[in-house]
C-alpha cells in the first residue's frame, strides 16, 4: 500500500506517528511523510494525483495539516481517522455539544470569544476549568477558583480565540487516559495539568467496566477508530473532559505495531468520506510518483 502521513512541526521528532511510518515501511509499504507546516504545497495537484491509498494526520489543533486532510477527503480519498470525526473533536466546544447531546457524561460547557464574558458565569459554578476551544497538549488550561481569580488569570487567555469553561470535577488529582486502538482499550494514569505539584508516575492501570463502556461510546458517537479519552473519576461517576484523535498511545503495549496494523486495516477498508462533487474514480490518476510529476520536493520517503 502507499500511505501519506501528514506530520506537523510540533511532532516532527515524536515517536508517534513517525515510528508507525517506519514500521509500515519495514513491512514493505510505501510511506510518504509531508510536513504541511513547513512546506510549499501544490495542494490542488498533490491531492488530485490520488496516488495514496490513505492519508493519515498527526497535527496540533488548527494546524494546516487538517486543511490538507479535508482536501483529500473532499475528492473522495480515504483518511485516518475519518476527517469528519477529527473536526468533531478538534473544536472542544463542538465536541462538548455533540457529547452531551448524545448522552456522554460531559460537563456543562460555556463558550465565549472574550475572556471578560466568562465573568457572567454564575458564582455557583466555580471552580471553573477554562481552556482554548482549539487547545492541545494542555495549552492554556487554567483552574479558576473564584470570580475574583478570573480577573487575574483572564488577561493570560487573551488572544487564545474561542474559550470554553466547565465546572471543575472534584477528583484525586490524577487523570485517567484511555486509548483506543481499533477497538482495543488501554487505560493509563498520569499527573493532572491542574495539579502540577502532585507527582504521579505514568503507568498502565486496570480499566473499570463503567469507563470502558463510556470510552467505547465515545468512539461510536464521534466515529473514531484511533483515539484517546481523558476521564475524571468524580463523585458522581466518570466524566469525559477531552477527546483526542491519534494521540501518543503512551504505555500501550506494542503501540507501534498495534497502531500500524490499525492504520493498514482502515486504509484497506477504504473509509473515504462521500462528498458531493467528489471526483469519479475514473478521473483520479492511478499510480505514479506525485512528487516527480508535480515537482513537489518537500516530501520525505520512508
Amino acid at each position: 500500500m502507499r500511505l501519506c502521513f501528514l506530520v506537523e512541526e510540533h511532532y516532527r521528532r515524536d515517536g508517534m506517528p513517525l515510528d508507525v511510518a517506519r514500521q509500515l515501511a519495514e513491512w514493505g509499504h510505501r510511506v510518504d511523510v509531508l510536513r504541511p507546516g513547513d512546506s510549499l504545497l501544490a495542494i490542488s495537484e498533490e491531492v488530485r494525483a490520488g496516488s495514496h491509498d490513505a492519508w493519515v494526520l498527526k497535527t496540533v489543533s488548527g494546524g494546516p495539516g487538517l486543511t490538507l486532510l479535508e482536501s483529500a477527503a473532499a475528492v473522495g480519498l480515504t483518511t485516518v481517522n475519518d476527517v469528519r470525526s477529527i473536526r468533531g473533536v478538534r473544536d472542544k466546544a463542538i465536541a462538548a455539544v455533540i457529547g452531551r447531546t448524545r448522552g456522554l457524561p460531559v460537563p456543562v460547557t460555556y463558550a465565549a470569544a472574550r475572556w471578560e464574558r466568562l465573568a457572567e458565569i454564575p458564582a455557583a459554578e466555580y471552580p471553573l476549568v477554562v481552556k482554548p476551544a482549539d487547545g492541545s497538549s494542555g495549552r492554556g488550561v487554567r483552574l479558576v477558583r473564584s470570580p475574583d481569580q478570573l480577573s487575574v488569570i483572564g488577561p493570560e487567555l487573551a488572544g487564545e480565540g474561542l474559550l470554553i469553561a466547565q465546572p471543575y470535577v472534584p477528583n484525586s488529582g490524577t487523570d485517567l487516559k484511555v486509548y483506543c486502538v481499533d477497538g482495543e482499550l488501554f487505560a493509563t494514569e498520569r499527573s493532572s495539568p491542574l495539579h502540577p505539584g502532585q507527582a504521579v508516575r505514568e503507568r498502565r492501570v486496570p480499566l473499570p467496566g463503567s469507563v470502558a463502556r463510556i470510552v467505547a461510546q465515545v468512539g461510536e458517537v464521534f466515529g473514531l477508530d484511533l483515539y484517546g479519552v481523558d476521564v475524571l473519576l468524580g463523585p458522581d461517576g466518570p466524566v469525559v473532559v477531552d477527546v483526542n484523535d491519534f494521540p501518543s498511545f503512551r504505555q500501550v503495549p506494542d503501540a507501534v505495531a498495534r497502531v500500524s496494523q490499525a492504520v493498514l486495516r482502515l486504509a484497506r477498508s477504504g473509509t473515504a468520506v462521500s462528498v458531493p462533487g467528489a471526483l469519479p474514480a475514473d478521473l483520479v490518476p492511478a499510480g505514479g510518483d506525485p512528487y516527480a510529476q508535480l515537482g513537489f520536493g518537500e516530501g520525505e520517503l520512508l
